[in-house]
């Protein structure tokens, strides 16, 4: 038996090489002369190094992609293969025979042979031969698989040509494939030509919406469903509530609860674990935890939705907490409770809950994972700790633009940005495409080093990718030319942005502020309103900080009564601490001291030292000693006030205060380091 063709050239000697050559085509001759005598091999095979074909007598092997195998063989095979089917609907020979079936069509796909099985449906087509519809839908599976869309357009206009296009099987099956492999408008033409419908056939045509972002249609398409009678099943309702989820609709996904209450599904832990999933990603997580603890079974899915819900809104120590319960009741985390869990010590900063998770995952045999590397990288980044991040990116087997992005990521939130540039230029030389997040957080690190002519060439490179029309590189580039000073590219790509969102808008008026144009930040602020996009909170940020940088004391006392009042934004300590620093460059200390003890939450020390800086400026002493007197209340090994409070002392001649300070940092235990700065 023949057995060196699969298994690469071998050593022969020329004559052996050349006589060997010969017998293999001899043998091809003999095989296309009566294909009955050889068995076929290629849907059963193994290994490639078993034959495509077997001689029933002599066991004689032949490969199709063998090394011997001459040129001519691969087009033959078709030519015989056509040839060999009868016209009068007699026998066909046995190269057809082997594919004639559903089964072996199953086989092909599986192998990922889509042409092949494709190629002789076209063949029993033109012989009039019908083909079973399993093996149509199977070939659509295949399809579905690979994504393989242009294959997948073949067996539909197969469909078509055999007048199986009204079966409601095949037509499912179709909707699934095209929306599996991103055509949705392709499945809603199918859903529309569909004599009949099933629950089924809705169902994949409100999942094909949902799946690509459009949970309008999606719930649309289910009030249509139900207005012809047919009565959603629990998958449809999962489908549906998922697509409730992408776009925030807590309203719809009340309604769909009733609805699930009335058709008597709220019990089933598929349906009640999406319920949860919902109400979490809608922002309303008492509901959330109220389906939760209502729930008679509760699986891992179950845990994952409930402690991702917390984990979305910030609630890290929350999600921790039900990681606890969960270990308690011995339901046993997978992929994506750790990657939530993971999230949840990110958003917090929980390095030691996020060590001991990254034990756990190591116990459970889950740190190869790819989706759970990247998140620790990113739990790392977030808590600081980079050292760790690239730790576990270089140990990762396999890394896709997401690992990078997010060591990246890492490097320009710590600010260090020529790191973050540099790992750009090893991901490119590791032929790694980065995707649109990877030229959003790499023109953060171009601004936060003010690396102006990276961020152009970088701009080029988004250009080349297509991703200028992305809102958020967009953004991205607003805020980098902001930030390195160029505030007219900066303008220039706002004003091109095709779509803009409140992050466009604030990385604009940040940019004025930042360059002490403070009326043009009230300007864009008013066009930001007029064009009927709410501010949030670091919008205020931004703006307030631009009164103070330009003196705009009214204008900024009018504006953080404003967010309170007309806008329902709650301020935060970056709010307060604009408006102490607004007064305080003003002049207005006493309104300043004010502001900070009338206000409804604790001031922190950044805040008295805001005030402290403002007085030392100003060489407002008594002011300047009551606020140095909070800031060491709350730190009091804070140098920076002992340094400030020394300087105010200096500047007004008080050169025996100025000891009595350096005597006060000894006894409070401070750094001499920092003495320097008092000489």
């Amino acid at each position: 038996m023949i057995q060196c063709q699969e298994q690469g050239q071998s050593s022969f000697s020329a004559p052996e090489t050349s006589g060997r050559v010969v017998r293999v085509e001899r043998l091809w001759q003999e095989f296309f002369s009566d294909p009955s005598q050889w068995w076929d091999n290629r849907c059963i095979k193994k290994s490639p190094k078993y034959p495509d074909f077997k001689h029933k007598s002599t066991h004689e092997g032949l490969w199709i992609e063998g090394w011997l195998t001459p040129s001519w063989v691969n087009a033959r095979m078709a030519t015989k293969a056509s040839g060999q089917i009868r016209s009068d609907g007699g026998l066909r020979s046995g190269v057809l025979d082997s594919f004639g079936s559903g089964d072996n069509v199953g086989k092909l796909c599986q192998e990922g042979r889509l042409k092949e099985a494709l190629h002789l449906m076209e063949l029993m087509i033109q012989q009039n031969i019908q083909a079973p519809k399993i093996s149509y839908a199977v070939l659509l599976k295949g399809c579905t698989r690979r994504k393989a869309l242009a294959e997948g357009k073949q067996v539909h206009a197969l469909i078509v040509q055999s007048r199986l296009d009204s079966d409601i099987f095949l037509g499912n099956t179709l909707i699934e494939m095209y929306a599996k492999c991103g055509s949705v408008l392709d499945a809603r033409k199918v859903f529309n030509k569909m004599p009949d419908h099933n629950v089924f056939s809705w169902t994949a045509i409100i999942s094909a919406y949902t799946e690509h972002g459009q949970g309008e249609e999606a719930i649309n398409l289910f009030q249509q469903m139900q207005q012809t009678g047919i009565a959603p099943d629990k998958v449809v309702f999962v489908v549906v509530l998922k697509a409730c989820s992408r776009i925030a609709d807590l309203e719809q996904g009340k309604q769909l609860h009733s609805h699930i209450i009335q058709s008597d599904f709220e019990s089933d832990i598929i349906v009640g674990s999406a319920l949860v999933d919902m109400y979490a990603k809608c922002g309303s997580i008492e509901h959330a935890r109220q389906v939760f603890n209502n729930m008679h079974e509760r699986n891992v899915v179950s845990w994952s939705a409930m402690i991702g819900g917390y984990a979305g809104q910030g609630l890290g120590n929350e999600a921790l907490a039900l990681y606890e319960e969960m270990k308690q009741e011995y339901v046993q985390p997978n992929i994506v409770t750790y990657v939530v869990l993971l999230n949840a010590c990110a958003s917090i900063a929980a390095l030691e809950q996020g060590k001991q998770l990254h034990s756990d995952i190591i116990r459970s045999g889950f740190e190869s994972d790819m989706i759970v590397g990247n998140a620790l990288i990113d739990m790392y980044a977030k808590c600081g700790y980079m050292e760790d991040a690239h730790e576990v990116f270089i140990k990762m087997n396999e890394r896709d633009a997401i690992s990078w992005t997010a060591m990246i990521a890492g490097y320009a939130g710590q600010g260090h940005g020529k790191e973050a540039l540099a790992l750009y230029a090893q991901m490119k030389q590791e032929g790694v495409k980065p995707n649109k997040v990877t030229f959003a957080v790499l023109l953060k690190a171009c601004g936060s080093i003010a690396a102006l002519e990276l961020g152009k060439q970088l701009h080029s490179h988004v250009i080349k990718r297509g991703f200028e029309s992305d809102v958020i590189v967009g953004s991205a580039l607003v805020d980098m030319y902001a930030k390195c000073g160029s505030i007219e590219h900066a303008y220039q790509v706002f004003e091109n942005m095709h779509e803009r969102d409140v992050v466009s808008w604030n990385a604009m008026i940040a940019g004025y502020a930042q360059q002490g144009f403070g009326k043009e930040s009230l300007t864009f602020l008013e066009q930001m309103q007029r064009e009927g996009m709410k501010p949030d909170q670091a919008t205020y940020v931004s703006i307030l900080s631009a009164c103070s940088h330009s003196g705009l004391v009214e204008e900024g006392r009018y504006l953080f009564d404003s967010m309170c009042k007309d806008h329902s934004v709650i301020p935060t300590v970056d709010h307060y601490a604009c408006m102490v620093d607004l007064l305080g460059r003003a002049g207005c200390l006493a309104d300043a001291e004010d502001f900070i003890k009338k206000m409804p939450i604790q001031p922190t020390a950044v805040l008295w030292m805001a005030l402290l800086g403002a007085a030392r400026n100003h060489g407002h002493v008594e002011i300047g000693r009551r606020a140095f007197d909070r800031v060491v209340k709350l730190e009091p090994q804070n140098a920076a006030a002992y340094v400030l409070l020394s300087n105010m002392y200096e500047a007004v001649g008080k050169r025996d205060e100025v000891a009595k300070v350096r005597s006060k940092m000894t006894v409070a235990g401070v750094e001499k380091s920092n003495w320097v700065q008092l000489d």
